[in-house]
């Protein structure tokens, strides 16, 4: 068996005591992994300015794009579009490279000797990049509006489940998709499949009602759709109760997913 799945069969290890989460050992581990992020110029970069990059780029498309009886704008698809692409590129691109370069460092290893969880360690290492990424939602949803001269969200509840809901989705995703990478450089390839998948067909650039009906009913089903919709309902304030509950479901079922396969594949000691 290899290392890889020899130290992934479950969150706790089972020759270490359970001992009670605390939540200052996930506050240190977080502390820490923020130093190390602002020492860390490329994804400092990829967490703070490509997303806002992202979306200027974004602003002449979606001005060129054809949304007569789509019951949007050019604000309620660029807006919510630019919190698709933090989710994507100042979260999962950020947590996926952390992970590999923890485990390469043999951070990782290091940290499981100690008291704290596996599913600890995993948080504390993602949390300076969600948090960060929920602060800079947070802003670009109330200046984004501001700038656009547009009004903000008419279904606020809407858009946080659909933010959070994309951040669980995310970051399991990001922890899957390290046990992938040899390497930190390998890791900035090994993110670009759901990436560009994510950009073109989950509503981040294109929103689903400008395809055709058959074809949106195929890319309602990708990981980070359910959580775009939410977020874009949320600005609109459209969708319906049953609407809703399907992408809950759907969203949930994909963050399930990522989660067993963090269970089944996360790489703990450095991949030769």
């Amino acid at each position: 068996m290899s290392a890889c799945t020899s130290q992934a069969v479950g969150y706790e290890s089972e020759k270490r005591p359970a001992v009670t989460r605390s939540p200052g050992r996930l506050l240190s581990l977080g502390r820490a992994e923020l130093t190390l992020l602002g020492r860390n110029r490329t994804a400092l970069y990829t967490s703070l300015f490509l997303p806002i990059a992202m979306a200027f780029a974004m602003k002449q498309a979606v001005s060129s794009m054809n949304l007569a009886g789509t019951g949007l704008s050019v604000e309620t698809v660029l807006l919510p579009g630019t919190l698709g692409c933090v989710l994507i590129f100042a979260v999962y691109s950020t947590v996926t490279g952390a992970y590999v370069a923890r485990r390469e460092e043999l951070v990782l290893k290091r940290l499981r000797t100690g008291e704290l969880r596996d599913l600890e360690i995993l948080t504390g290492t993602a949390l300076p990049s969600v948090l960060l990424g929920l602060a800079q939602c947070a802003l670009l949803a109330v200046l984004g509006s501001l700038a656009l001269g547009t009004d903000l969200p008419t279904a606020p509840h809407l858009l946080i489940v659909g933010v959070l809901l994309g951040m669980v989705t995310v970051v399991g995703l990001a922890a899957a998709t390290s046990a992938f990478a040899k390497s930190t450089e390998a890791a900035q390839l090994t993110v670009l499949p759901f990436t560009l998948l994510s950009l073109a067909g989950s509503g981040v650039m294109v929103p689903l009602d400008v395809f055709p009906e058959n074809v949106a009913a195929f890319l309602e089903i990708l990981p980070l759709s359910p959580a775009m919709e939410l977020i874009r309902d949320g600005w609109t304030g459209a969708g319906d109760v049953k609407e809703t509950l399907g992408q809950l479901i759907t969203g949930l079922a994909w963050a399930g997913l990522a989660l067993f396969a963090v269970q089944r594949w996360f790489c703990w000691e450095p991949r030769r």
